[in-house]
């Protein structure tokens, strides 16, 4: 397995078919009175860097990318769970891929955090992993990159935790962690899409 620090980057095997991402995380103690409800996001990108449809990006509200290339296995709306595995998961089949995709930018971001007063900042352990796997059954697999996010993020509401890239026909992976205020309508923004309609 490599462990990555921000900025590092790390092949992915070309034996790899399928693989599995896993998010996980720990919402520390505080008396907000709301749970934690961070969610996972895939977003397929083209040559600039931004979504060809809408249907390139895979979030809670929509389950599956064109061809079922990258799909979300769901949302886990109470937060924190990694102590027992990851806390949302998102599958890429790099075969499906379509071939005007070059980039897979993954994003983590805060559910009504401004209502609810929340941030990144009260938030530890977090990481992501990218696991070999066989099919889209093994929630498991496999761990051969992992990422932790070290750095203390204290006013963001949303991340940019990698970016998982196609370069001379090999699939690579950049440990990214850029945090942005905004939430999740700011990392679609980012990207091409238009979040005030979702």
């Amino acid at each position: 397995m490599i462990n990555l620090s921000k900025g590092q980057r790390a092949t992915i095997d070309s034996s790899i078919k399928m693989a599995l991402v896993g998010l996980g995380w720990d919402p520390n103690k505080y008396d907000g009175g709301y749970d934690f409800d961070l969610d996972a996001s895939a977003f397929l990108l083209d040559k600039s860097g931004k979504c060809v449809s809408e249907e390139d990006f895979v979030f809670y509200g929509n389950l599956s990318a064109r061809d079922g290339a990258v799909k979300s296995m769901g949302d886990d709306t109470t937060g924190g769970n990694s102590e027992t595995g990851d806390d949302e998961q998102i599958f890429i089949d790099f075969e499906k891929i379509p071939e005007d995709v070059e980039r897979i930018g993954i994003a983590v971001t805060i559910y009504d955090a401004v209502k609810r007063g929340q941030n990144f900042g009260q938030v530890s352990n977090a990481y992501i992993r990218v696991a070999k796997i066989q099919d889209e059954t093994d929630t498991e697999g496999e761990t051969i990159i992992r990422f932790d996010l070290e750095e203390e993020f204290s006013i963001e509401t949303a991340l940019v935790v990698c970016e998982i890239y196609r370069k001379n026909g090999t699939w690579k992976f950049n440990a990214i962690g850029a945090g942005f205020q905004g939430g999740l309508a700011r990392i679609c923004q980012n990207y091409g899409i238009d979040a005030t309609s979702e």
